[in-house]
């Protein structure tokens, strides 16, 4: 899968706009005014306010939300020196986030500059466009010369994040480890392999919380820093000592705390028995650590351990970190980040994990229940508390230690502030990608002749969520995998209209025959049917030989529908299917309903639907707020399709009372809570944010995902079919292999939800 993994990052960074950012004009400029306000002859104004005041370029710019991630590739990820040029994709992807976790902008620098001087001039000179800096992948110990001096002659929020990034998350790690192992700080034995800029500053922030320094051992490359090595840098001089170790596994001895910070495969089991009680092992070398830690676990049940990467618990992780320290170093207007701001970040980032942790993070990391104890001491990634514990951690920080020049008065107020800056458009996304993956099942792709159909299903293998079951002439197939180089070994491959498949479609075709005699359908098309290969596929999901079916990206919504309706048949108790889409918002996935089925429900219907819907949206694990979309609002006007939305939702106020629904209201009331509040405070909608969308028809639900997904540029996911007995889902013709493996997750999901009912 590596060679794929190659092809796919470089398609990725390649398609569409080229690269991961773009520029996104934040004021109007459809009219000759607006252009005349945003340059010439409007733009003056701020321009001679900012040269009378120069505080308010804050004011009038985007300076204070904008933040530079600079480089000059030295040292990029573990690929060593690469160059500015090379570099370029780490910062735009440092840059996304930056955005997506604590909506900061960002320009990436990329600087041709080795020199220290120069670099620091470089930078130095360019400083006043930005309200924070980030440098990054720069190598020691220059970078220890360069961020110190950009400290002392800018006066903005600096932070050099290799460095401080992963002291600042390993310390976290650390005072909870140490709680978990009932050890003191300045009490334990520390083991460090590795002394580059992380490692020294991770020791840095540990001596601030207590650690002793004559109490650590660092190991470098050559071995032990201790008093008779010469040819030290003075970072490394800080932590020689009198004693002196012959090798690693010497130093580890009784030793209560390691941490690596250098390559993979330097620590054994042996090392890790030899440890004291409860040892803590912070294994960080990235992306194979210095133990693994099934390995580490299997030498000592008492260990307390945490790594870089993701698919193990623990993992220290960057992102946990510097987008909340820039948001509350920004929000203050800080004049830098000083040890307070750090310490303040650790203890914010601490404390955060022993605090109950939201059904949604548990659902994202395939756990019943996450709970602070040895696989969680630190908050994962995705935690959404993170910016509102650690940004505001920071921001009061900066203010008492007096470095803030926009102190924060309403802290209730700044709290509901960053929480309407953080985006959910991807939170969505991922936790049903995470959901998929925790049990694959068995998905049959109708239309596995098409290369977009056979990339997903490669994507779906690769991500763990799917056994492709592919429907199509072999030859054709295996054509395709072999011209695209696809990885597809372990799917399996049907054709239905093959010889070898002739018992099972006359099987099938019986039970078709006896589900449809009565409707007009012969025993000889029933075995017919079974030629087709959406007939073929619904009754192998049905028949309990496939979990879900997905289908129609060359075929129409009917010719797809009814045969899964014909043969796997709605839930128990459903009249009517429906659709329905799910689009990607910065707030949030917004669920239209319905979107494909119905072209003019009734009162019923509308009933039927909303139900169906809210059942969909809670499976998602997420609570339904409903609005029922029509032209009137409340009674204000007259018409069939008023009306019947007003008795539907007079129905669900009384029969389903646990719903959070209303209607009859027009869209612009629904989505703007100030408007609601203003005309409609008595609205069930009133001060709850809706993320529910009932349409009078289908016209008017059709029309709208689709304006909104082409107009607005939203991702939409769907249709969803809801009402199935087991999980079929449709595509829209033409998705592209990424939307075909969102409709992939959203079915094994389904699937999962199903087989549980």
């Amino acid at each position: 899968m590596q060679s794929n993994l190659k092809k796919d990052a470089l398609d990725y960074h390649a398609r569409d706009r080229r690269g991961k950012v773009e520029v996104v004009p934040t004021k109007p400029y459809s009219t000759q005014r607006d252009l005349s306000l945003a340059y010439s002859p409007g733009v003056a104004e701020p321009c001679k306010a900012i040269a009378a005041q120069p505080e308010d370029v804050y004011k009038y710019t985007a300076k204070g939300n904008l933040v530079a991630v600079i480089s000059n590739g030295t040292a990029v990820l573990g690929l060593g020196d690469i160059g500015p040029e090379a570099s370029k994709p780490v910062m735009e992807g440092k840059g996304v986030l930056f955005k997506v976790f604590a909506d900061i902008d960002v320009f990436d620098i990329e600087v041709d500059a080795t020199d220290v001087d120069h670099f620091v001039a470089t930078v130095k000179a360019i400083a006043p466009t930005f309200g924070g800096i980030n440098l990054e992948d720069i190598k020691a110990p220059e970078a220890f010369e360069i961020e110190r001096r950009l400290k002392e002659e800018l006066n903005i929020p600096l932070m050099h994040d290799d460095q401080h990034g992963t002291a600042i998350i390993s310390a976290a790690a650390l005072l909870n480890a140490l709680k978990l192992a009932g050890k003191d700080i300045d009490n334990i034995r520390l083991v460090v392999s590795g002394a580059g800029a992380a490692a020294m500053s991770c020791l840095d922030i540990y001596e601030q919380l207590g650690m002793k320094r004559e109490n650590a051992a660092v190991f470098d490359s050559r071995g032990h820093i201790h008093a008779g090595r010469e040819g030290l840098d003075e970072s490394k001089q800080k932590y020689v000592t009198n004693v002196e170790f012959g090798s690693l596994a010497e130093a580890m001895v009784g030793a209560d705390v390691f941490l690596g910070l250098s390559k993979g495969g330097l620590v054994d089991a042996a090392m890790v028995k030899s440890m004291a009680d409860n040892p803590i092992v912070f294994a960080l070398a990235n992306p194979d650590p210095e133990i693994g830690y099934d390995e580490a676990l299997a030498a000592r049940k008492d260990v307390i351990m945490a790594t870089g990467r993701s698919d193990h618990p623990n993992q220290v992780n960057n992102v946990l970190g510097f987008p909340y320290i820039f948001r509350g170093a920004l929000d203050v207007r800080a004049t830098g980040i000083n040890d307070a701001m750090k310490l303040a970040a650790v203890r914010a980032i601490a404390a955060l994990a022993e605090e109950n942790v939201p059904d949604e993070v548990s659902e994202a990391y395939g756990e019943g229940s996450l709970t602070f104890g040895r696989e969680l001491i630190i908050p994962k990634p995705v935690d959404p508390r993170l910016i509102t514990t650690v940004a505001p951690a920071v921001a009061e920080a900066a203010m008492a230690s007096g470095i803030a020049q926009a102190p924060i008065t309403d802290w209730d107020h700044y709290r509901t502030q960053l929480e309407m800056r953080l985006g959910h458009d991807s939170t969505f996304s991922r936790n049903i990608a995470n959901r998929a993956a925790r049990a694959p099942k068995r998905v049959v792709f109708t239309e596995a002749e098409h290369y977009k159909v056979l990339k997903a299903a490669e994507m779906a293998m690769d991500e763990g969520i799917a056994h492709p079951i592919l429907l199509g002439r072999r030859d054709r197939i295996d054509a395709l995998i072999s011209e695209n180089n696809l990885e597809l070994e372990g799917a399996t491959i049907v054709d239905p209209r093959g010889e070898e498949e002739y018992g099972r479609r006359r099987a099938f075709g019986d039970v078709l025959f006896e589900r449809r005699k009565r409707h007009g359908l012969t025993s000889i098309e029933a075995e017919r049917y079974m030629r087709q290969r959406n007939y073929f596929g619904s009754m192998l999901v049905d028949q309990g030989e496939a979990d879900a079916l997905v289908s129609g990206l060359t075929r129409n919504y009917p010719s797809v529908i009814r045969p899964a309706l014909h043969t796997i048949g709605k839930s128990q108790g459903v009249d009517k299917v429906a659709g329905m889409y799910i689009l990607q918002t910065k707030n949030g996935p917004m669920f239209f309903a319905d979107t494909t089925v119905n072209t003019n429900p009734t009162a019923e219907d509308i009933v039927n639907i909303t139900l169906l819907t809210a059942e969909a949206v809670r499976n998602l694990r997420i609570v339904p707020r409903i609005a029922l979309l029509s032209y009137s609002n409340f009674g204000s006007s007259k018409g069939h399709d008023a009306e019947k939305m007003a008795e539907a939702a007079r129905y669900l106020h009384v029969h389903h009372p646990e719903l959070i629904v209303d209607g009859e209201i027009q869209a612009n009331f629904a989505m703007n809570q100030d408007k609601l509040a203003e005309s409609f405070p008595f609205s069930a909608l009133h001060k709850r944010r809706v993320n529910t969308l009932i349409f009078p028809n289908l016209a008017a639900g059709n029309i709208s995902y689709k304006l909104l997904q082409e107009m607005a540029g939203m991702d939409a996911q769907g249709p969803v079919l809801l009402g199935m007995r087991k999980s079929v889902h449709i595509l829209q013709m033409g998705s592209s292999a990424k939307e075909i493996l969102d409709m992939v997750r959203l079915a094994v999901v389904d699937a999962q939800i199903k087989d549980m009912a």
